[in-house]
């Protein structure tokens, strides 16, 4: 078993046929392992090249901000203040109508991905939509 990361289309290509063809390795073999190394590398492989659904209105705004080299503290103009930033971008808080304008055209983002739905932080654990 020699594994390496994914680099190209041609290594993606090897990594897919080889999994195909140890899919069905019992479990505690040399192949089931290399079949599990094999199913992360592709799925990392797949994230970064082949994204299938948008982001939500926080991925995106952490990704647009990695492009744009902004920090937090760059947003402070759109959302009020540094608490308020980190609220948002830990998702304690959600986005307002303002919020969203704003950031769309500072970061060139539609306003319809940021106003899609997306998990909350809440105290005490929960989660909501």
């Amino acid at each position: 078993m020699k594994i390496k990361p994914i680099r190209t289309e041609k290594g993606y290509g090897k990594a897919v046929k080889r999994s195909g063809e140890i899919w069905e390795a019992l479990p505690g073999t040399p192949e089931a392992n290399e079949l599990k190394a094999l199913r992360t590398l592709i799925e990392d492989y797949e994230q970064i090249h082949y994204r299938r659904y948008p982001p939500d209105p926080m991925e995106a705004i952490k990704i647009r901000m990695n492009e744009l080299n902004l920090s937090w503290n760059d947003l402070v103009s759109c959302i009020g203040s540094k608490e308020w930033v980190s609220d948002i971008l830990d998702r304690r808080s959600p986005l307002t109508l303002p919020m969203i304008q704003k950031l769309s055209e500072k970061l060139r983002i539609s306003e319809r991905t940021l106003r899609a739905p997306y998990p909350l932080n809440l105290p005490g654990g929960q989660q909501r939509r």
